[in-house]
């Protein structure tokens, strides 16, 4: 979940898109899914606008320590989960709504000793649950080729081949345990980056992260989940940070939102078919002036909104919707 930098100590972690996203929902009624409760930015917000109850999920066991200091003031309307939003119809069925913020948060990120920021300099372990295979993991136990498909198909980053080529060579001597190490290898790869620019291991910091996590495949598996978890008129409100993942919640959209037909003279005409959401609209919603100006982070954030209807839950097919898939598994 992106966060403000500058935010008062008193509320140091707030979410992006916060107000247009309540506006986008409005009446907020019923029971919701914040399937990444993190700091607890978009739970709150939605029982003060009128949820019945939220159920909070998230992973990091971090962020159910900072609930249970104001948790109490909602007298039993919020529900804490320690999971995993791909799992979120496990948690509550026929749900007026699911929210999903996409990412890392700044209170991951701001401590060194979780290994998210080449910013700080801590053990590289990425990891959002606290346990399994850490980033150390992927980066010293990975060959050569997957390490370039990670970099190249999660993070976007054209030097991959030559990234890879470098980590290998020096975990040779030693292994790279240290995000310091790490960010360090990934800037003798590449230029300087210009003033203004984003830092030259930002890509290869994601791309790991990402597979240490499996955002990608949690993400597809959550938009399943949360089609099938929505009652009738129940929303489904996603916010995205990068191309990819707004790339597969578009897309996700796109297909649960066509009916079919549109044949030609060369093709028979595609069945009918009822759609499972009903775009609330065609186009992303981003941040506003006075938002950038608080939040810079918050450039690439957008967000998309959908309403289930009554029609079947049906599973997504993962290349339709644009996931990257490595040809070989972390």
């Amino acid at each position: 979940m992106a966060v403000a930098a500058n935010a008062a100590e008193t509320q140091p972690h707030v979410p992006v898109l916060l107000r247009p996203l309540i506006k986008a929902v409005s009446p907020v009624i019923g029971v919701w899914i914040d399937g990444t409760l993190g700091a607890g930015g978009y739970t709150r917000a939605l029982l003060d606008a009128g949820a019945e109850k939220v159920i909070g999920v998230d992973r990091d066991p971090l962020a159910h320590d900072m609930a249970a200091g104001w948790a109490g003031e909602y007298e039993g309307r919020f529900e804490p989960v320690l999971g995993t939003f791909s799992q979120l119809d496990d948690y509550a069925s026929n749900v007026n709504g699911v929210v999903l913020d996409l990412g890392v948060s700044s209170m991951q990120l701001d401590q060194a000793a979780r290994g998210f920021s080449f910013m700080r300099d801590g053990p590289l372990d990425m990891r959002m649950s606290q346990d399994g295979p850490s980033a150390a993991d992927v980066v010293n136990e990975a060959d050569e080729a997957e390490l370039a498909d990670i970099l190249f198909l999660y993070g976007e980053e054209r030097a991959s081949r030559r990234i890879a080529r470098a980590i290998v060579k020096a975990r040779a001597l030693a292994p790279i345990e240290t995000t310091l190490q790490l960010a360090e290898i990934v800037e003798k790869c590449l230029p300087r980056s210009k003033p203004g620019q984003a830092h030259s291991a930002t890509r290869t910091f994601q791309a790991i992260r990402i597979a240490v996590n499996d955002e990608y495949g949690e993400l597809a598996a959550g938009l399943d989940a949360a089609e099938r978890a929505l009652s009738v008129g129940g929303q489904l409100a996603v916010v995205t940070f990068h191309s990819i993942e707004d790339r597969m919640v578009k897309r996700f959209l796109q297909i649960k939102s066509a009916s079919g037909g549109g044949g030609s003279r060369h093709a028979p005409e595609i069945a009918e078919k009822k759609p499972q959401f009903e775009l609330k609209s065609r186009k992303a919603i981003g941040p506003d002036a006075e938002e950038l100006t608080v939040n810079p982070r918050a450039r690439s954030a957008k967000l998309r909104v959908a309403i289930r209807t009554d029609a079947p839950a049906e599973p997504s097919e993962l290349r339709a919707i644009g996931m990257p898939q490595l040809k070989r598994g972390t």
